[in-house]
């Protein structure tokens, strides 16, 4: 097992897409990437993100590191729980931008009619694979 930075990711699906992300805010000198699938942000189950949702947001705009060193991956279905996550992923996906994350080092995807399970995430768990162990 490698110890480097560039070797180490973590992933994880609905709360565990919240939790890899806030391991590599929290620890970005041990993890490389992060993979959030399904990414669950608690507190707004609402079709508008709240007030939880915005303290999620402010928090990963201080924490997360700047773009060029790590690769971080978001997606999500269109069903169930799911078809509850644009709006706020939209709202992460501008603090991406403005943290300076392009394509190279920052993924958002989408799958039409996937829900929130776990075969919906065993289905696509070859997207985010391939975007973080990929070659720059």
């Amino acid at each position: 097992v490698s110890p480097r930075r560039e070797d180490t990711y973590v992933l994880g699906s609905s709360m565990g897409g919240l939790i890899s992300l806030y391991a590599l805010a929290e620890y970005p000198r041990v993890f490389g990437g992060a993979a959030c699938l399904s990414t669950h942000w608690p507190g707004d189950l609402a079709e508008q993100p709240g007030p939880a949702s915005a303290a999620l947001v402010a928090y990963f705009g201080r924490k997360l590191p700047p773009a060029g060193a790590h690769r971080i991956y978001f997606d999500h279905g269109t069903g169930t729980l799911d078809a509850r996550y644009p709006a706020l992923q939209r709202q992460v996906d501008a603090l991406m931008r403005a943290k300076g994350y392009t394509a190279t080092d920052w993924q958002t995807r989408v799958f039409p009619g996937a829900i929130h399970d776990e075969a919906s995430w065993a289905a696509r768990l070859d997207q985010p694979l391939v975007f973080l162990f990929g070659r720059r």
